[in-house]
C-alpha cells in the first residue's frame, strides 16, 4: 500500500513551543511510523490528555465473514489511547504494558474516529482509555490501556524530530 498517513498543516510550519510543540511532534511521529503506511488515518491532539484519531477502514481490512478484522480495532484503540497518555510524557517514548479491548459492534466500512482520553497516572505508570466510533455516531469498540515509560528518548526518534525542526 501507499504512503497514507496525514501530517496536520500546522507541521509544515515553524512548530509552536511547549505542549503545542510537543503535540505536533506527537503527530509527526504517528505519521512516520512505518505502520501507519499501511492505512488511510489522521492523527489530532487537541489538549492535555486527549487523541484523536480517524482512520478510513477498507475491504483490505475485512475478515473472511467481510466486516472490519479486530486487529484494527486494536490498533485504532490502542494508538488513540497511547498517544493521549504520551501527551503528558514530553521526554520518554511510552510503552503499551496492557491493554483491554471490548467489540460492541461490527464494522463493514467508512469512516472510524478513535478518541483516546488519559485517566490517571503521571510518574511512571499511565492508564488511558479509547473508543471507536462508527461514522453514524455509534460506538463500536471500547479499550483501556495501561502504558509506561520507556528508555527511548522521543527526540532519539526521526519522527518525533521532524515537527521539532525548523
Amino acid at each position: 500500500m501507499s504512503s497514507t498517513a496525514t501530517l496536520p498543516d500546522e507541521l509544515h510550519q515553524a512548530p509552536a513551543a511547549g505542549a503545542q510543540g510537543h503535540w505536533r511532534a506527537l503527530e509527526s511521529l504517528y505519521a512516520s511510523a512505518p505502520i501507519n503506511q499501511l492505512f488511510r488515518s489522521a492523527l489530532t491532539i487537541s489538549g492535555e490528555g486527549l487523541a484523536r484519531i480517524a482512520f478510513d477502514i477498507e475491504p483490505a481490512h475485512f475478515h473472511a465473514a467481510g466486516a472490519a478484522h479486530g486487529t484494527i480495532y486494536f490498533k485504532m484503540l490502542d494508538d488513540a489511547a497511547f498517544y493521549a497518555a504520551n501527551t503528558l510524557v514530553s521526554d520518554r517514548f511510552l510503552l503499551t504494558t496492557a491493554f483491554n479491548l471490548h467489540f460492541t459492534a461490527p464494522v463493514k466500512a467508512g469512516r472510524v474516529v478513535a478518541e483516546g482520553r488519559w485517566i490517571s497516572g503521571r510518574r511512571r505508570v499511565y492508564v488511558a482509555e479509547a473508543r471507536l466510533v462508527d461514522a453514524q455516531g455509534e460506538e463500536i469498540g471500547r479499550g483501556t490501556g495501561t502504558f509506561m515509560k520507556s528508555r527511548i528518548p522521543l527526540s532519539a526518534l526521526p519522527g518525533y524530530a521532524v515537527a521539532s525542526a525548523s
